[in-house]
């Protein structure tokens, strides 16, 4: 037997359904207490079992405390804890200006690129005191034979092994249980899908009594799908 709407109190049918907040609605009905803004299972906010919408949904207030004796002592003796921690954690830090860093693998192939690169520059310049400090003119095929000579030079330069890539798993199976349409069915919403009589409905999951959430095989669109319509395999 079909349930009756909580709002209108007449019969509601499968295609029409809404199972939300331990209530049967029609798609029609849900909608905000206050403005009569209609409502979907994504943009409803229940409160005492009856929808709202994001504007009208009711705010809680706060009780206002009054500052008592008791309450500014305890306020004061939390602020003065509080100051003496400071106080003892800058003590424990203090002369501790700098973090440790961990000496990882791209630390130690950065540190010893750049010990190279200071040792090429050191054999540059003494090359050039020991000339009297004159440096040839610049040109591409000057430049092209001071590099080669720096480039020969052994400095135990070992270049650090590249990272080997490994093959990409294999995705994981599709979960969720496998159901067969035996109607069709045309979204009547946005977050819905529609599909055919026969279609696999794929990876579906139970959202309460009257709606699931599943991908039609066939299109590969995903969304809701009202349970009476399709039949578990």
């Amino acid at each position: 037997m079909n349930p009756l709407c909580s709002r209108c109190n007449r019969v509601v049918y499968p295609t029409e359904k809404v199972n939300c907040l331990d209530k049967y609605w029609h798609k029609g009905c849900f909608s905000c207490e206050v403005c009569k803004m209609t409502l979907n299972m994504k943009n409803y906010k229940g409160f005492e079992k009856r929808p709202y919408c994001n504007a009208h949904y009711p705010k809680t207030t706060f009780t206002s405390v009054a500052d008592t004796p008791e309450n500014l002592r305890l306020k004061q003796q939390s602020k003065m804890q509080s100051q003496v921690l400071y106080k003892e954690e800058f003590e424990k830090n203090k002369g501790k200006g700098f973090s440790v860093v961990a000496d990882t693998p791209e630390l130690q192939r950065i540190k010893k690129t750049q010990d190279q690169i200071s040792n090429i520059k050191y054999h540059e310049e003494f090359e050039k005191s020991r000339m009297g400090g004159e440096a040839p003119p610049h040109s591409p095929t000057s430049a092209a034979y001071q590099q080669q000579p720096a480039a020969s030079q052994n400095f135990n330069y070992e270049p650090a092994p590249e990272p080997v890539r490994q093959a990409a798993a294999a995705p994981p199976p599709s979960g969720g249980k496998r159901y067969r349409a035996v109607y069709d069915y045309t979204a009547a919403d946005e977050d819905e899908v529609s599909f055919l009589d026969g279609d696999m409905i794929l990876d579906v999951q139970q959202i309460d009594e009257g709606w699931m959430y599943g991908r039609v095989e066939r299109t590969g669109q995903q969304g809701m799908l009202p349970a009476n319509y399709v039949e578990a395999i």
